[in-house]
């Protein structure tokens, strides 16, 4: 299965989760084995020769993908969450959205300075989340090989916020 294929996969909702918003659903990517496969393979073809020492997933979708990733690397695989998600001291993370603030964490003693960090998350729309997360990471002393993603809107212009950082996106609407 090729990477147009797994595009034409993905749902377009119309209005969700409010009017005017085009949402992506990957469920219908997800329900589709191969197509799930050939997501993983082709990041693991991407990676297996760099050196990574964690795959980090973002709340939630970030973790399907991160997970079966990691998987494959023979990595170990990170969690950011929401915050009062994780049951053990955690470092947070505000960042701004296009309306307002939100926040994530991550375990205080998960990255050590001088790892090497994948974060991997579905879609790249405002770069806000990722940009906060990238922020957590190099505030914690680790280094970030990249940030990937399934899917980026490209309108949205989210790759302006990672300046300085390595971008890959299998798909581009």
């Amino acid at each position: 299965m090729n990477i147009h294929e797994i595009a034409n996969l993905i749902r377009n909702v119309p209005d969700f989760p409010k009017p005017g918003i085009q949402f992506k659903d990957i469920t219908t990517l997800l329900a589709n084995g191969e197509a799930l496969a050939t997501v993983t393979d082709t990041f693991a073809s991407r990676y297996k020769s760099r050196r990574v020492d964690y795959v980090l997933g973002i709340e939630a979708r970030g973790f399907i993908f991160g997970a079966a990733l990691a998987y494959a690397l023979k990595t170990g695989f990170l969690v950011v969450r929401k915050p009062g998600k994780l049951p053990y001291k955690t470092k947070t993370i505000t960042y701004s959205l296009e309306y307002g603030t939100d926040s994530l964490e991550i375990h205080e003693d998960a990255i050590k300075p001088g790892n090497d960090i994948l974060i991997v998350d579905d879609l790249l729309a405002t770069g806000g989340t990722v940009a906060g997360v990238s922020k957590l990471i190099k505030d914690l002393g680790a280094n970030i090989v990249e940030c990937a993603f399934v899917i980026e809107l490209d309108a949205l212009s989210g790759r302006k916020k990672l300046t300085g950082f390595d971008v890959f996106s299998l798909i581009h609407f």
